[in-house]
């Protein structure tokens, strides 16, 4: 096998072929995932809620996201990792770049960022030096106090507008991703058309280029609140590796996330 890589997400874009990725944490998960054939992981701040018990993600610290990287690399030496960069850590251009240096050096291969059109310059300041960037539109849980709480976003014409603006925006300053968040079925499809990079959904329907589901909520062990757009898919299958291979499958064919896990 060969690693995956950037390129060949933009082939699959291409040729109209979906693909599934999950958010890992540790190098057991990371394997098992590899194993089953998930080829792209993130290692996202929402640890902060799932594994370190917080309830937002804004306590995950850099440090934190480079200990989970480098574990998930080791077991995944082959996937395509991106790693978040967490609150507050790329509020300056030499903030950004020690930052993304830690976790690109822990065995990230792309860093990912919350935020719209005022991010241009940094993602254009990461990809001038060797960083690809994984941007972040859509419900931003970095900004849930700005939010007052995880609501759908772009719902009414001008946020649609601004959010495609943004998208954009990031991709002409070299943006090689984007996770699409908790956004109506019709916005992420324009976005995900009028965007050469891949589009990766989630809560945003089955029209995106590839899903993405923590962990915890692909296999109903998410306490509290379950996000509308989470599938078990682990009460239907009844094993931990069926339940990944079906999770793929049905992305590929585009069969999850079905109309009940969509936003209109």
């Amino acid at each position: 096998m060969k690693p995956t890589t950037l390129s060949h997400l933009r082939q699959l874009k291409t040729s109209g072929r979906k693909f599934a990725t999950l958010t890992a944490y540790d190098f057991s998960f990371a394997r098992l995932f590899a194993d089953e054939g998930i080829q792209v992981m993130l290692i996202g701040d929402s640890l902060g809620m799932t594994v370190q018990g917080h309830e937002s993600t804004l306590p995950v610290t850099v440090d934190d996201i480079a200990y989970h990287t480098a574990a998930v690399r080791r077991g995944a030496p082959l996937a395509l990792l991106m790693a978040d960069l967490p609150f507050m850590s790329y509020a300056t251009p030499e903030q950004t770049f020690t930052n993304a240096a830690q976790l690109m050096r822990a065995g990230a291969n792309m860093v990912k960022l919350e935020g719209g059109e005022w991010l241009a310059e940094t993602v254009r300041m990461l990809t001038e030096r060797a960083v690809p960037v994984c941007g972040h539109l859509g419900l931003t849980p970095q900004s849930v106090n700005i939010f007052g709480g995880y609501k759908v976003q772009g719902r009414d014409e001008a946020a649609a507008e601004r959010l495609l603006a943004d998208a954009l925006a990031l991709e002409a300053a070299g943006m090689q991703l984007l996770v699409l968040e908790c956004v109506p079925v019709a916005l992420a499809e324009r976005i995900t058309k009028a965007l050469s990079v891949p589009v990766i959904g989630i809560g945003a329907g089955n029209v995106t280029d590839g899903q993405i589901l923590v962990m915890h909520d692909a296999f109903g062990i998410t306490g509290g609140h379950v996000p509308k757009f989470a599938k078990n898919f682990l009460a239907e299958t009844g094993d931990i590796r069926a339940a990944i291979r079906q999770y793929i499958a049905d992305v590929e064919a585009g069969l999850y996330p079905a109309a009940e896990h969509s936003f209109q």
